[in-house]
């Protein structure tokens, strides 16, 4: 599995949407787990990071450096 270029406060799209509708995420912990936020109704969620590049479609935004 080939570790896709993200890193912390980048905004990421996932295969699937939240509840809410929206599928814009936000990077806010990364580590073992990386956590993402939701951007349309702030909730968060914390996936390991195996399932996270599993379910990642693609980055939106990359973070300012």
């Amino acid at each position: 599995m080939v570790d896709k270029d993200y890193q912390l406060h980048d905004i990421v799209q996932m295969k699937k949407p939240h509840p809410c509708g929206e599928n814009r995420w936000k990077i806010i912990r990364m580590g073992m787990d990386i956590r993402i936020k939701c951007m349309g109704c702030d909730h968060s969620v914390m996936i390991p990071r195996r399932d996270f590049t599993k379910k990642m479609k693609k980055i939106l935004e990359k973070a300012p450096e």
